[in-house]
C-alpha cells in the first residue's frame, strides 16, 4: 500500500516536474556509485578514514552526475558558456559535498560514535544514517535548488 502511494507520488512528480524526476534518477545512480566507492575504500583501503572515503566516493559520483545532469536532467537548459557552467557546478558540488559529509563528521568526531566508545555495529549504523541518509538528503535538496537556480539556468534567464 505504502509502495503504491510512493510510486504514484513519484509518477506525478515526474509528469509535473520532469527535470526533478530525472534529477532523482541521476541522484540514485550517484548514490549507488558513492556507496560502492565509500564502502570499498572504508572496508578495504582506508578503514581509519571514513570521512575521506565518503568524500572520495562523493567526488567521483559528482563528476558522473555533472555529465548526466547536463545531458539529461537539465538538457533543455544551459545557456551559459560551458566553462562558467562547470565553475558554478564545482562550487555548488563542493558545498554539497561539505553538506553531505558534515553529519558523518559530527557523528564520528563530535558525538564520538566510533569504536571503542560504541560497538562496531553501532558505529556502522551511525555512519550509514549520518552520511548516506541524512547527509545525502540535505545535499540533494540543496543541489537541486542551486543547480536549477545557478548552474543549469534556462536560456532566457542567462
Amino acid at each position: 500500500m505504502v509502495i503504491l502511494i510512493l510510486m504514484d507520488a513519484l509518477l506525478r512528480l515526474f509528469r509535473r516536474y520532469p527535470s526533478a524526476g530525472r534529477f532523482l534518477v541521476v541522484g540514485g545512480i550517484g548514490f549507488l556509485l558513492t556507496m560502492a566507492i565509500n564502502y570499498g575504500l572504508k572496508l578495504f583501503v582506508i578503514p581509519q578514514h571514513p570521512v575521506s572515503a565518503l568524500v572520495i566516493g562523493t567526488v567521483v559520483a559528482t563528476v558522473v552526475s555533472y555529465w548526466l545532469n547536463k545531458k539529461w536532467s537539465f538538457g533543455d537548459r544551459g545557456g551559459r558558456h560551458t566553462g562558467l557552467e562547470m565553475l558554478y557546478f564545482v562550487i555548488v558540488s563542493a558545498i554539497g559535498i561539505a553538506l553531505n559529509s558534515a553529519p558523518l563528521y559530527l557523528s564520528r568526531y563530535a558525538f564520538g560514535l566510533e569504536v571503542p566508545h560504541v560497538s562496531r555495529a553501532t558505529q556502522e549504523i551511525a555512519d550509514f544514517v549520518s552520511g548516506p541518509v541524512i547527509g545525502t538528503a540535505i545535499a540533494m535538496v540543496f543541489r537541486y535548488w542551486a543547480m536549477s537556480r545557478w548552474v543549469f539556468v534556462r536560456r532566457a534567464d542567462v
